[in-house]
């Protein structure tokens, strides 16, 4: 009768509390609770490969003609841009940043390109623009097509945001493996890939844009007797150019770093396969030196197409034909005397430094290295990971951990638990619980019936009983698939990524927050990170910690911890002025109004913030698996190596279920809170 009567979430809690309790009391008795008996696994992966395999052999004649008819442009383009004179090049880059930002744009381009130069890159370099030349209209093209069709066919628009919704979300390297089946060996895989990559932005801002268009725009053009593709067309479309221009900026950005995404497979002589190759054979000079290349066409690249949204005078427009026209004729009279691109390796000389100061400083400070990334994995990702009971060792703390500790350890969460209920505070109560509960029995050997009865029944308490079924259905197909255990390393690695970026981006969003200089300075190293190509943060990690799963937790906080910073800071300073006037009117202080008003107001936003931030973690751990990990992400990259079609389709479908499950939640809380503060 006491449980009836408690609010549903308490419920719940209490429910969820009492299914890990049975499932801890019945685990050394019945082993099928921890473990996921391998009897009940279905051959799922094989039934995609054998369906999946044989439908692409259907098509594969076709996907091998369109191969070779997409290797025409690309041969033309990549022939266009490595022929073309580097200064030709130069002064066309600096000629289009003049005309769509001023000066300092074009200087910018200038020196980027500069520096591409002098790096010795070049000729890579013209390759990965030609792959990002020739798939960038193919995506927007197809991403137009699709948010028109969304737009104009009102029932398509839920099935568009769904698909699209799972394109964004698979790993990069789970659908290589299709391509590569269908397409052959060679760049023409990353060229497609690239399109299907950088497809979705467009068509999400085409329906965006094209929604936002003013009711009197239209209202205007029916008045006007236009038909339905003239006002399309040269009504509604034009209206929603900057919202459009946004998406072509990010698609451009999306196929840039999925080129070099695509670089793995080998096959094309790119900047991504140069960065790979010098970190395999840890050159880490080169690699540091190729790595900047890919930031510099990030960076140059970005600045140019946000630019295209902007208005922009027309007298610009004369000093750009001026300076292409002396580009492309210093080129043609001179251009026989300049020195090849190739062997202007100016950075040879630091590269090696470079390589000779980390191997010395390595040796000074390799102990101080390895004793941070021992510490850090000793006393905080291996508990989290395998739990208390098996991580605390003699060899590494210095005592045995046994049953009397676990017990002594959950009497004194008990303990502390009923001081929190005497107090009022029933949420903290049993966070405490679960969270001494996951720390002594670690993530990945968390029992199987809790996680799904916690996910549901999170999923009960966020939107009801269709988000709990929704997330038992995500969670079903990965038992059942075999894939649990890669599945709990995956929720494990990025679970702790996310938790230290929740610590530090949200404390860093809270002083941004508070203080504006600290803000200008934050500012432009948050829009640094988010320009960066995935495959780039792997090079820093590697050059002072070498391979290993904290290289790959290093990595995956660097590429996560933006949102979580943007997020918090936003949510934190937009507050309406009336409630903090209403707040201050009442004679609060600066620390109750923080806690009373600002925060409670800011916990919507912050939640969409750690909901992105989850999705990048789980983006970047395909990434990560390149440089030492055991989880979901290294499934889909052995898949991609063995061409195991099932695997990677299955592991890939697996990591999308994981981060489905995790947006969908953190949106019905952000929701639910935007609800009880009347937004």
């Amino acid at each position: 009768m006491m449980l009836r009567t408690l609010p549903p979430a308490r419920l719940a809690a209490v429910l969820t509390l009492a299914c890990g309790a049975i499932c801890l009391m019945l685990a050394p008795v019945a082993p099928w609770v921890t473990k996921w008996p391998a009897g009940w696994t279905l051959p799922a992966t094989e039934w995609i490969g054998a369906i999946v395999t044989a439908g692409l052999e259907a098509v594969k004649p076709a996907a091998r003609l369109m191969a070779d008819l997409l290797d025409y442009p690309m041969g033309w383009a990549t022939w266009a841009l490595t022929a073309l004179p580097y200064p030709a090049t130069i002064a066309a880059t600096v000629a289009l940043g003049l005309y769509l930002g001023g000066w300092r744009m074009a200087s910018g381009g200038l020196a980027g390109l500069g520096f591409v130069l002098a790096s010795g890159y070049w000729q890579p370099g013209m390759n990965t623009l030609a792959l990002v030349v020739v798939s960038v209209p193919l995506a927007l093209f197809a991403g137009a097509a699709i948010g028109i069709a969304a737009y104009e066919r009102p029932r398509l628009r839920r099935p568009v945001q769904t698909c699209l919704d799972v394109m964004q979300t698979v790993p990069t390297f789970a659908y290589l493996t299709p391509l590569l089946v269908l397409f052959g060996f060679g760049p023409v895989v990353g060229l497609i890939a690239s399109a299907i990559y950088a497809a979705p932005p467009m068509a999400r801002n085409v329906l965006l844009g094209l929604e936002r268009v003013e009711p009197d725009i239209r209202e205007a053009a029916v008045m006007a007797g236009t038909t339905r593709r003239q006002q399309l067309f040269l009504i509604e479309l034009p209206a929603a150019k900057r919202q459009i221009m946004v998406g072509v900026n990010q698609t451009i950005m999306a196929a840039l770093s999925m080129v070099i995404i695509a670089a793995v497979i080998g096959g094309f002589d790119d900047i991504g396969w140069a960065v790979l190759l010098t970190m395999r054979k840890a050159d880490f000079g080169n690699s540091l030196i190729s790595g900047m290349v890919i930031v510099i066409f990030a960076v140059v690249i970005d600045r140019l197409s946000a630019a295209l949204a902007d208005d922009r005078p027309g007298t610009r427009l004369y000093g750009a034909f001026i300076i292409l026209l002396a580009g492309f004729a210093l080129s043609f009279l001179v251009g026989g005397l300049l020195p090849p691109a190739g062997d202007l390796a100016l950075f040879n000389g630091l590269a090696a430094a470079t390589d000779a100061r980390l191997g010395a400083f390595t040796a000074a400070y390799g102990p101080a290295l390895d004793a941070l990334r021992n510490g850090a994995m000793f006393y905080g990702l291996l508990p989290l990971r395998i739990g208390l009971d098996q991580a605390v060792l003699p060899m590494t703390w210095g005592v045995q951990w046994t049953p009397l500790a676990s017990a002594a350890l959950f009497a004194a969460a008990g303990l502390a638990a009923a001081g929190l209920l005497w107090r009022g505070r029933f949420g903290w109560a049993v966070a405490l619980l679960l969270a001494t509960g996951i720390v002594e029995t670690g993530i990945v050997d968390l029992p199987w019936p809790f996680v799904l009865f916690a996910a549901g029944a999170m999923g009960w308490v966020g939107g009801g009983p269709r988000l709990a079924g929704f997330a038992l259905a995500m969670l079903m197909p990965i038992l059942l698939m075999g894939l649990w255990a890669p599945a709990m390393l995956s929720l494990y690695l990025s679970g702790a990524a996310v938790i230290a970026c929740a610590l530090v981006g949200g404390a860093l969003g809270l002083a941004s927050a508070a203080s504006p200089a600290l803000w200008r300075v934050v500012l432009p190293v948050c829009d640094f990170l988010q320009t960066i190509p995935m495959f780039v943060f792997l090079i820093p990690v590697l050059m002072f910690f070498q391979i290993g799963e904290f290289s790959a937790f290093l990595a995956i906080c660097a590429y996560a911890v933006v949102p979580m910073i943007r997020y918090t800071r936003h949510g934190l300073v937009s507050t309406p002025d009336e409630m903090i006037e209403a707040a201050v009117a009442s004679g609060a202080t600066g620390w109750q109004t923080f806690r009373e008003v600002r925060a409670p107001y800011a916990v919507p936003q912050i939640l969409l913030g750690l909901n992105q931030t989850i999705l990048y973690a789980f983006s970047m751990l395909v990434i990560a698996a390149l440089i030492g990990t055991t989880d979901l992400g290294q499934q889909i990259y052995l898949a991609l190596g063995q061409g195991d079609v099932g695997l990677g389709l299955a592991a890939g479908a697996a990591m999308v279920m994981l981060a489905l499950l995790a947006d969908r939640l953190l949106q019905a809380f952000a929701a639910a809170q935007k609800a009880a503060l009347g937004l």
